[in-house]
């Protein structure tokens, strides 16, 4: 496949898993303030190992991959990272939230150096300012009152930008894309589910219903992300995971009343242009980030 075919495919793909994971951020605020963390990640985390063995069920195996130490530690950073976000989700308010969210691009770049050997452009650092600055655009009064949410958010955004650079970085070198989303799935519903029985809370039918839906489309979302890492380098990805905002705006007015501000979509334009930039410098011969160097072993 071609660099453009790549890139066209690698943003179709993106935005299907901003959708996807929008809709899982809302079940977790939705979650977070009534239930504990090991309540929805025990069953969302088995459900979706679940869905990877349905999906792996003709060659009767389980997904395999070659390269257990990256996954074991991708394992370990998704436990941090599920539960740094969920407790930011309790602590802060959702745009505070999204702000450290839109912080990912920068370190996943940042951090694409030392773990990937990537050289970046000087025009990729240009665009990856740009839409920082469209996120800040998002939310004009910034971070304020900082406190331990405001750390755990930020821990949060580390943890995560790095699992998203180890995928890449299994991604460069095989083709066993379930194996990303069953291990990690597996290890936090597993993890989880030693605590569950000292913080398990009766659920009603709806709750339930909404775990479930959470499980489908953190499913969806996890799968999709780990086949658009495999055509577009982390931080493209990243920042065009930003595209997600806009379907906040929709979910935020439909079910929690949020009416966003000339703004929001002032930002959110800024965003999608650096974003665009990024793609199109990705479909350019001899352009974007280039592996240099040993790999990693």
């Amino acid at each position: 496949m071609n660099p453009r075919k790549e890139a066209l495919l690698g943003v179709v793909l993106v935005v299907l898993y901003t959708g996807a994971i929008s809709f899982a951020d809302a079940i977790t605020k939705h979650i977070a303030g009534n239930y504990a963390a090991p309540q929805l990640f025990a069953i969302s985390g088995l459900a979706v190992a679940g869905f990877c063995l349905l999906v792996t069920r003709p060659s009767g195996t389980l997904p395999r991959t070659s390269l257990w130490r990256p996954t074991l530690v991708r394992c370990a950073l998704g436990i941090l990272a599920s539960l740094a976000f969920f407790l930011s989700f309790r602590l802060l308010p959702m745009a505070e939230v999204f702000l450290f969210i839109g912080l990912m691009p920068i370190m996943s770049a940042t951090l694409s150096g030392p773990v990937l050997g990537e050289r970046l452009q000087p025009s990729t650092w240009l665009a990856l300012a740009l839409g920082a600055v469209g996120v800040f655009f998002l939310f004009p009064d910034g971070v304020h009152n900082i406190g331990a949410g405001h750390a755990v958010a930020l821990c949060a955004t580390f943890t995560g930008s790095l699992s998203l650079v180890l995928a890449r970085y299994i991604s460069n070198r095989e083709q066993a894309s379930l194996a990303q989303v069953f291990y990690p799935n597996l290890a936090l519903g597993g993890a989880m589910a030693l605590a569950l029985p000292f913080v398990w809370q009766p659920m009603g039918s709806v709750e339930l219903a909404l775990v479930a839906a959470y499980s489908v489309a953190l499913f969806a979302a996890r799968w999709l992300c780990i086949l658009a890492l495999r055509l577009l380098p982390v931080h493209v990805v990243t920042l065009l995971m930003s595209l997600q905002f806009a379907w906040m705006v929709w979910l935020g007015g439909r079910f929690f009343g949020e009416v966003p501000g000339m703004h929001v979509y002032i930002g959110a334009a800024v965003v999608v242009m650096a974003g665009a930039m990024l793609v199109l410098q990705r479909m350019m011969p001899q352009a974007g980030a280039k592996p240099v160097g040993k790999p990693l072993t």
